[in-house]
């Protein structure tokens, strides 16, 4: 590793149930030994994140070595292993194991970079003339993210409306130059989910199960989540909130409707953690209406799972939201998602049409707590008042799907494109 020198770690080897596919994890106690796997106890950045992932980095392509293995496609994710397509393209260019090896970057979320002092060119070892704006060069630093983009045949986001957004200067983080002068090798490819464990027919964690054919266990799951939160067993209108408690996520937006929202005929459960004030912000709205609103600070798999199955609606207020599964969790429910319409949100949600009952959800554009308001306050109106459309609504997302399957299919196509310009095909 450049200045650090030569460095060493453990390689064990393991295979999934039901695979003879082989997985290799690599040990460092050093640089992952740790409670966490990003972040000290203060929520900060390790100091040594940069050589902790280029090491990793690194030592991927090495093990190929070792193995003898001489992979088609490198897949990476994010800045943190963006440095194996860097030295891919530079120092392993002409390795006879891995000099046709393809490489593809994954970004799922354009405001973490990797960006560090420019001393980590000499930790990279691939030599200074990489230290240019259309390289890893960003504002006199190291932009490992920059780089991987610049050094991939192919990189995706995880949704066709992100990728768009990406491109432009409110999204793009500084990047949008970047992205679209590579737009060529660019794509979005939606996440699939998990139709398995999130399927309200066989669902372990609820209370009665239920499907789109017979929606009566959804009712006794309502019932459930009320009695766990402690709130009235009434019939109103019930909006599930699971989230990270961050500006992402648009907390501060559900803080300022909140008390306009709950001047309606409502109840409203949240799950999730995140920013300090807001632990003690919504612990304070819980403490003052009690009849109304109910929040659990932390995570609990249960309880998500339990939320989506007995809320009326769920809510997902988003700044900006690359992918988003929650949205297809509630889908899949029978819970109509309301969300804000960006990025996966905008591609998998498809606005009620209430002239034709078309739809299976709620948007509003503008990040705005009256926005919201007035959105919840439309799903309001529709539960009161139109049984025959939220039937329509529960059923028409229930009916859904978003596989790997189908995901899986275009990274083969990007794959492929990958491969045949690496080898000048």
């Amino acid at each position: 590793l450049g200045i650090i020198g030569e460095v060493w770690c453990a390689v064990y080897e393991s295979k999934m149930e039901d695979s003879e596919v082989p997985i290799y994890f690599l040990e460092h106690e050093q640089f992952f030994g740790r409670e966490s796997l990003y972040n000290d106890e203060d929520g900060r950045g390790f100091l040594d994140n940069d050589n902790r992932f280029t090491f990793l980095s690194k030592a991927s392509l090495q093990l190929c070595k070792m193995l003898n293995f001489k992979a088609d496609i490198l897949h990476t994710h994010d800045w943190h292993t963006a440095a194996a397509n860097i030295f891919l393209d530079t120092t392993y260019r002409y390795d006879e194991i891995l000099k046709d090896t393809a490489s593809v970057l994954t970004i799922h979320n354009l405001q973490h970079q990797g960006k560090f002092y420019e001393g980590l060119m000499d930790v990279l070892g691939i030599g200074w003339e990489y230290f240019r704006f259309n390289d890893l060069e960003q504002d006199g630093m190291v932009n490992l993210l920059k780089g991987g983009i610049y050094h991939s045949q192919r990189f995706n986001t995880v949704s066709q409306g992100y990728a768009k957004e990406m491109q432009t200067k409110e999204y793009g983080w500084g990047m949008d130059p970047v992205i679209r002068d590579r737009s060529y090798a660019f794509r979005g490819i939606v996440n699939g989910m998990d139709y398995d464990e999130w399927n309200p027919s066989k669902d372990n964690y609820i209370v009665a199960n239920y499907d789109v054919d017979d929606m009566s266990g959804k009712k006794l799951c309502k019932k459930d989540i009320q009695s766990h939160f402690g709130l009235p067993q009434r019939d109103v209108p019930l909006f599930g909130v699971v989230t990270r408690l961050v500006e992402q996520k648009g907390v501060d937006i559900l803080a300022e409707a909140i008390f306009d929202i709950l001047s309606l005929d409502v109840q409203i459960v949240l799950l999730g953690n995140g920013e300090p004030w807001s632990h003690f912000f919504f612990g304070d709205i819980m403490a003052s209406n009690r009849e109304k609103f109910a929040c659990h600070i932390g995570f609990s798999n249960e309880l998500a799972h339990k939320i989506e199955a007995g809320s009326d609606f769920f809510l997902m207020p988003s700044r900006f939201e690359p992918c988003g599964l929650n949205q297809l969790y509630s889908l899949r429910y029978g819970t109509p998602p309301i969300v804000r319409a960006t990025g996966g949100l905008e591609d998998t949600v498809i606005n009620l049409d209430e002239k034709s009952g078309e739809g299976d959800g709620f948007k509003f554009s503008l990040l705005s707590a009256k926005a919201l308001y007035d959105t919840v306050g439309w799903a309001t109106y529709i539960y009161y008042n139109r049984s025959d459309i939220l039937d329509k609504l529960r059923k028409s997302g229930m009916e859904k799907r978003f596989t790997w399957r189908d995901s899986a299919i275009q990274y083969e196509e990007m794959y492929n494109e990958a491969i045949k310009e690496k080898r000048g095909l």
